[in-house]
């Protein structure tokens, strides 16, 4: 089904459930996971900062209009970046995890951008996400939003009809809730070991701490 105007009005009220995304949850608990199969690449590309030969990797799975998501990288992820991953300590793997439509639309134009610039336009969605994520015409405001991350109004409409594009992503999120036990977001995955809730920059210093 098109993710069109209509569409994305209704699913984003109180028929979420029922159109087959979850809720924010309370934060995953704790638990490991093959890390081979963890690593094993879904339906598109993985999105990935840092060295392949960095000493733990951080899998993050994550929805664009997540509160607790956009406060962790606002205020932990810049500790995150600089501190580990541009260092060569930590190779960082950014996972899709809408819990609503809106989030996955979101997703969708930031899929729909050149590599190079995905986690460009996320750092923009999440600062600007009060702007965007929750008004009473969220297909008005995701056209606007990509505009600023470099579409025109016909091809954002052009992405967010992308049928095949939309299944990828919802296959990435069904395959992290069926095999790793994801219900919510921010989810981590520290070397196959599963951390939930937003960290703080001293709660993510101790956890990498157990690794290095």
């Amino acid at each position: 089904m098109r993710l069109n105007r209509r569409q994305l009005l209704i699913r984003s009220s109180a028929g979420l459930a029922a159109a087959g995304f979850a809720l924010n949850a309370l934060p995953a608990f704790a638990q490991s996971v093959d890390v081979e199969e963890l690593m094993t690449p879904g339906p598109l590309p993985e999105m990935v900062l840092g060295s392949e030969d960095a000493p733990l990797t951080i899998v993050e799975y994550a929805s664009m209009t997540c509160g607790h998501c956009a406060n962790f990288h606002k205020y932990s992820y810049p500790h995150l970046k600089s501190e580990y991953i541009d260092t060569g300590k930590v190779r960082f793997v950014f996972r899709e995890f809408p819990l609503d439509p809106v989030a996955a639309a979101a997703f969708m134009l930031a899929r729909g951008l050149p590599e190079d610039k995905y986690f460009d336009a996320i750092d923009l969605m999440f600062e600007t996400q009060s702007s965007w994520a929750f008004t009473d015409d969220p297909y008005t405001a995701l056209l606007k939003l990509g505009q600023q991350i470099g579409y025109t109004k016909e091809t954002a409409e052009k992405t967010l009809g992308d049928q095949k594009l939309l299944d990828s992503i919802t296959a990435i999120r069904a395959r992290a809730g069926e095999k790793f036990g994801v219900k919510s977001t921010p989810t981590f995955f520290f070397d196959g070991n599963m951390v939930g809730g937003a960290l703080t920059v001293a709660q993510l210093d101790a956890e990498i701490a157990k690794y290095l």
